[in-house]
Parts: C-alpha cells; structure tokens; sequence
C-alpha cells in the first residue's frame, strides 16, 4: 500500500527553505512537429481506460477505488513556482505495528531488510512461501519470477502488468510509489548465467548514463538496480511501443520518407555516442527500437548484454 505522502502546491507563498529533500516532479517535452502516422482501432482496453484521464494524480496513477491509497497532503512550501511531490516512507516497524495482517509471515521477516518502505501490496493476492519449493514458491520451474497483479516489489514498487517476455525473465509496467512514476521494470531469471549478464548490462549502462548526462544519445536509460528475492531487477524509463510494432500496426505500409529520415537521423546519433564509448551494437532490428511516445517521432534504442561488444 503506498504510505504518506504530499501535495505541494505552486500558489503557496511560504519559504522555499523546506523544501530541500522534496521530490520535484519533471516531464519530458517534446518539441517535434512530426507525427506518426493516424492508426485506427489499436488502442487496447487499458490505454482506452487511461485515455479517459479521470481521478488519475499529477502522474498519471489510477486512484479510483484503492482503498490502500492515502489521500494527497497539500504542503504550503513556495517551491520555486513548479509542481512538486513528495513521498514519505515508513519504517519497518512501523509498517508491522499497522499492517502486520497484510503482510504474510515471509515479508513480517523480510521487510526488516528494506528500511524504507513506500508500497506493501495489501490488496494483492500474496503466494504462500512454500521452504524448499522453487525459490519458496515465488518461481516457476524455469526460475521466472511468478508476478501477482498488484503485489509489491521491494516494497516500492507496484505490479501493474507484464509487457515483455525472453529467455532472460520479464518486463513488467511497474509504478514506482517513491517518485510517483510508472517504471519499465526487469526482472532476471534466477540462474548464476543471467545473473552474469544482468551485471554487464548494469555495468554498461551505468557508463552510459554518466556519459549521456544530456540525455541526447538516444539510448533507454537504467534508473536503479537492486536483488529482490534472489532476482537481479533493474528500472528502466517508461517507454511506448518498438518500431516492429508500429509498422504491424500500420499494416506494413512503411512510413514517409520525412519519417524515415528522422529515425535514421536519431539512430545515428544513438550509434555515435556508442562508438564514441567503443561499445559495438551487435543486433540493431526493429524490436530494440523503441518510441518514446505513442504518436511522436522520438526514438531510443535498447541496450542489453547480448547486444553489444566491448
């Protein structure tokens, strides 16, 4: 369940001097002109349900019937005229002394693990740990994590749902209830093999994000990293769909030659600053280039351990 959290509001004429460890909400503009092209009858259930942008917060998160959702708190803090944010976690303790009943035997040992607590997945129905069974029941035979539909995720992170599958593991659309964002969340099979790879791909995008600091090499970019119940799990920004998709979707049409000319021209981009850093893409296809918006020209290109060569 998300804990405490606050509304900062911008019309507000106390001291900015608060506001100092205050989570300031950011949104990426996007100044092309150039669209992609109408495409009827593609919208899914849930973009048809999002689109209709109602009781959702500042971010986009869906807060119609969640009773494990806290209202937002306004704070009177003049922060700089912009928007802010800010989540307040819970400690472990606190979080047992108030919802030790939402939380299994499993988690009222394991949470003591995490010292700060932003989301438990009260309303989620939680596996039994089983000792001694598949990672104590939480994988499949194959040592994929087995996801529940709003369960948590190093008690931050909220299962919202799988878009993405491989001999890897999986990517699920996952809201972050610490920065009040969706996230594109990795998950690694639990094998020492991928567990290898999944340290060299954070190794290498870890030097990509210093280097990229500008954001302008057109690369998908890790937000963190961490182990959650013996899976390696990184965050990635939170993307539209790959380039194969667009062109199924648009019937094998192609696109225009203005269009084209665009995404070669960021895709160029993408391959300088790479070798720039004497990093080789080893399978530069449609399906590792992504859109950055549903609708716009804007283009990043994943980067994974057996993508590339050093």
């Amino acid at each position: 369940m998300p804990l405490a959290r606050g509304l900062i509001n911008s019309s507000s004429s106390a001291s900015a001097s608060s506001s100092t460890n205050r989570y300031y909400l950011t949104r990426d503009s996007n100044n092309s002109s150039s669209h992609l092209p109408l495409l009827r009858n593609t919208q899914s259930a849930d973009d048809v349900y999002e689109s209709q942008n109602i009781n959702y917060d500042s971010n986009g998160y869906d807060r119609r019937l969640r009773s494990d959702t806290l209202p937002l708190i306004e704070d009177n803090g003049e922060l700089n005229g912009e928007l802010c944010i800010k989540t307040i976690p819970l400690t472990p303790d606190q979080v047992v002394k108030m919802y030790a009943d939402k939380l299994t035997k499993y988690e009222l040992s394991e949470i003591f693990s995490y010292p700060e607590v932003y989301y438990i997945g009260a309303e989620a129905k939680k596996r039994k740990p089983v000792l001694g069974c598949n990672n104590c029941n939480f994988d499949s035979e194959q040592g994929t994590y087995i996801h529940v539909p709003h369960d948590h995720i190093a008690y931050r992170y909220e299962v919202m749902k799988i878009i993405g599958k491989g001999s890897f593991g999986q990517v699920i659309r996952a809201y972050d209830h610490k920065n009040l964002e969706y996230v594109a969340l990795k998950m690694v099979r639990n094998e020492k093999r991928f567990h290898r790879q999944a340290t060299e791909e954070v190794r290498i995008l870890e030097v990509l994000r210093k280097k990229d600091k500008d954001n302008t090499m057109n690369v998908i970019h890790m937000y963190d990293h961490f182990t959650f119940r013996k899976h390696m799990c990184i965050t990635f920004e939170l993307l539209s769909i790959n380039l194969y998709e667009l062109i199924k979707k648009n019937k094998f049409q192609g696109f225009s030659l203005q269009l084209v000319r665009k995404f070669c021209y960021s895709l160029l981009m993408c391959l300088d600053g790479l070798a720039a850093n004497k990093i080789i893409h080893c399978d530069l296809k449609p399906e590792n280039i992504l859109l950055k918006q549903t609708g716009r020209s804007s283009i990043k290109v994943r980067i994974q351990p057996s993508l590339f060569d050093q």
